[in-house]
């Protein structure tokens, strides 16, 4: 049983009294015990509020910042205070009670989720910040899935618990619905609405009649419950009446918070400081620490291992965001995983293998930055001036023979031309976009090989507006914008084979190459190793697999009816087709190419011969084998009020959309997923904020590509041609 007659809740100066935190501060002296947290959620919720409110608390700086008023400390970016809301990650750090917190703000629209995924990789603790009023919204979800994929503890924050109206119980139950019965409060609001002024704690507060609609003794129950899962001893224990001290208890809590078995659950009002003090206690006391979630290292042969998370190990950082500051040139965030990193220490880039040293380590306190001679484990830091540095590469202070794994970051499917609106801005336009997309990394920047148009890709439309406004206000660089085409890709539907013979003779010597070749579709998802294999391929004797494409060139030749010395060619006279398209100019994947016969001349032949009779080839049997198109389809999701739910519906069909679910959720909304051709939804963003007067708001993300419709593809085919 638990001794429930010493508080769970300790007093400030006996914070550190347990034997879990006793130890590390013993093993890490003289370096501050640290935690590391990131701010989540929507938009608008009070994220940046509620860390200016934990800087000021923690005596960092002698006022609350205000985004509104443009006097914030995290939002640093004159592009921020014109916006009044937060458009790209911050760090800060403050001390309390013998911790050092580092804290990371990150924007809340899923427009930027580029600049929320790396500070979420770079931290064991996310603090998802919910709306009171408007509950769980798009973004919600999507910063709850990166933490899940990311192993991270969670911890929820309902903001704005003053507002009217404001109920409370029946937020935990939609919470619970939505991310587990796990999630569990440690406080209870003294009242609900515009009454509501103080916290009360589950894990020791009496409660009076007033709030019945809470059984505490239950909660308290459940919450003890899931931290009793990390131990079975503890557990059995429990179950036979036995006592658990209170640093066992409190030992266990941490345990359940870092492996997802529970996830604390807080009512705060950031504006008005209510239940932050309590908020900071409890996640003082029982968030994990820098070595308590556990990661993952990547062998040289591709093998994952844990890594031990302390300052004596080799050093092992990872790059999670990068910042182009105009007064300090290039930043290089890093966190320190294991070891330590000085400034004298020769550097390795795990993905180029190349040695750097840093000239300086800073201390990154929003916008200030302070030079430092030592990072170590736990800490989050920038290095300055190291241009080949890029967000997710692993640093090491040996030959790089392990790495972290790859920050995974949704591929941006909103896509513009873009042309320079001068002579001027023409020569500034490569390095001005080259310097944004550095910083950000779900903005891409390619070039159409066959319109040689330069081609922007973003999150959203409002995503790459706001990138044109950062070229134009930063970089002093004028663009001009249309819609490029939609990257559709084609295939084949049946297998042909057949032959190609390329002969000319222009006096003297000539050119010959025959070649004969099977194309097929392939399947999608194959393993290589147990699909190329004699039985299907007879005279099997190399295959070359690309997973991206999907695609497969087999050699089968016998008998030496083709000379080796021809094979590279024939192989890049079809890479050429397959890049150019047949039948719309789009690039072709999904099929298997095999050669497997041909002839040549002894004096005629060469590679050139060899190359054009493989493309023409090709090109014949492609166009006999079914070509289809086929179309990048989207994956939607779309939080609308309930009053236009039924024109958000209508709307996705006549668009090609297949609806998939229709959620309601709380304060009159619906979250409405679907499935949906890209050509579809180009210029969604100014069509749903029409149809909803602004309150709908939506993500997408690739989900696959499909064959355009018969009629569609026609259309497509004749408009390419043209």
């Amino acid at each position: 049983m638990i001794n429930s007659q010493s508080s769970i809740a300790e007093s400030n100066g006996t914070r550190l009294e347990n034997s879990y935190e006793r130890r590390q501060l013993e093993h890490s002296t003289p370096k501050i015990p640290t935690k590391n947290l990131v701010l989540v959620g929507h938009g608008h919720v009070g994220k940046t509020t509620l860390g200016e409110l934990l800087l000021f608390k923690s005596g960092v700086t002698k006022k609350v910042g205000s985004v509104d008023q443009g006097t914030s400390t995290l939002d640093v970016d004159d592009e921020e205070r014109r916006h009044h809301f937060t458009l790209f990650s911050h760090t800060a750090h403050f001390d309390f009670q013998g911790l050092r917190i580092n804290l990371l703000d990150t924007p809340g629209y899923p427009d930027f989720l580029g600049q929320v995924i790396g500070p979420m990789a770079a931290v064991e603790n996310a603090v998802v910040v919910i709306d009171a009023h408007k509950g769980i919204e798009v973004n919600t979800r999507k910063v709850w899935q990166v933490a899940e994929r990311l192993h991270l503890a969670r911890w929820i924050l309902i903001n704005k618990c003053d507002v009217e109206n404001m109920d409370y119980a029946s937020m935990i139950q939609t919470v619970q619905a939505q991310f587990g019965s796990q999630c569990l409060p440690l406080v209870i609001p003294n009242a609900t609405g515009i009454s509501f002024r103080s916290v009360i704690d589950v894990l020791d507060g009496a409660v009076d009649g007033e709030h019945a609609q809470f059984d505490i003794e239950s909660i308290r129950h459940q919450i003890i419950d899931c931290a009793l899962e990390t131990d079975d001893d503890l557990m059995t224990r429990y179950l036979n009446d036995d006592l658990i001290s209170q640093n066992e208890l409190h030992d266990a809590i941490v345990s359940a918070i870092a492996q997802g078995l529970l996830t604390p659950i807080f009512c705060v009002s950031a504006k008005n400081d209510v239940g932050v003090d309590e908020f900071l206690q409890a996640f003082s006391r029982f968030a994990p620490h820098v070595g308590q979630i556990n990661r993952h290292g990547v062998s040289e042969q591709g093998e994952d291992f844990l890594l031990t998370l302390n300052d004596d190990e080799p050093l092992m950082a990872q790059v999670f965001k990068t910042r182009i500051d105009p007064f300090v040139s290039r930043l290089s965030y890093l966190r320190i995983y294991a070891g330590r990193l000085t400034k004298d220490t020769l550097l390795y880039d795990a993905r180029t293998g190349q040695s750097f040293k840093p000239t300086q380590i800073v201390d990154v306190q929003g916008s200030t930055y302070e030079p430092i001679s030592e990072a170590r484990a736990g800490d989050i830091v920038a290095i300055v001036k190291v241009d080949d540095l890029q967000i997710g590469d692993t640093i090491t202070d040996r030959p790089p023979h392990s790495s972290l794994p790859p920050i995974s970051y949704p591929e941006p499917m909103i896509r513009l031309a873009v042309e320079p609106k001068s002579r001027a801005d023409q020569q500034k336009i490569s390095n001005s976009l080259h310097k944004i997309e550095q910083e950000d990394p779900t903005f891409v920047v390619s070039r159409d090989e066959q319109t040689h148009e330069i081609v922007i890709s973003g999150m959203s439309e409002y995503h790459l507006s706001l990138v044109e406004e950062r070229l134009r206000e930063r970089e002093k660089v004028g663009i001009v914008t249309h819609l490029p085409k939609i990257p559709y890709h084609e295939t084949l539907s049946v297998s042909v084979e057949g032959s190609y013979r390329h002969k000319k003779q222009s006096g003297g010597s000539g050119q010959f190459a025959e070649v004969h070749m099977k194309i097929s579709p392939l399947p999608v998802g194959i393993e290589p190793s147990s699909y190329f294999h004699h039985e299907r391929f007879p005279h099997l004797r190399r295959y070359e697999y690309d997973p991206q494409r999907n695609y497969a060139f087999v050699d089968r030749v016998s008998g030496g009816s083709i000379p080796n010395q021809y094979l590279p060619a024939i192989e890049k006279g079809v890479e050429e087709k397959l890049a150019e398209g047949v039948v719309a100019g789009c690039p072709i994947q999904d099929l298997c190419v095999e050669v497997y016969f041909g002839k040549d001349h002894p004096v005629d032949s060469n590679e050139a011969a060899f190359r054009i009779a493989a493309r023409n080839c090709f090109k014949e049997l492609f166009e006999a084998a079914g070509p289809m198109l086929l179309e990048p389809i989207v994956r939607i999701e779309i939080l609308v009020p309930d009053e236009y739910l039924g024109e958000i519906s209508g709307d996705l069909n006549s668009r090609r959309g297949r609806i998939e679910k229709m959620l309601p959720e709380i304060g009159g909304y619906h979250l409405v997923t679907a499935s949906v051709p890209l050509s579809g939804v180009m210029t969604y963003s100014r069509i749903l904020s029409g149809m909803t007067g602004g309150r709908g708001s939506y993500t997408l993300e690739l989900s696959h590509y499909e064959p355009v419709p018969l009629q569609e593809q026609k259309r497509i085919i004749k408009g390419e041609r043209a």
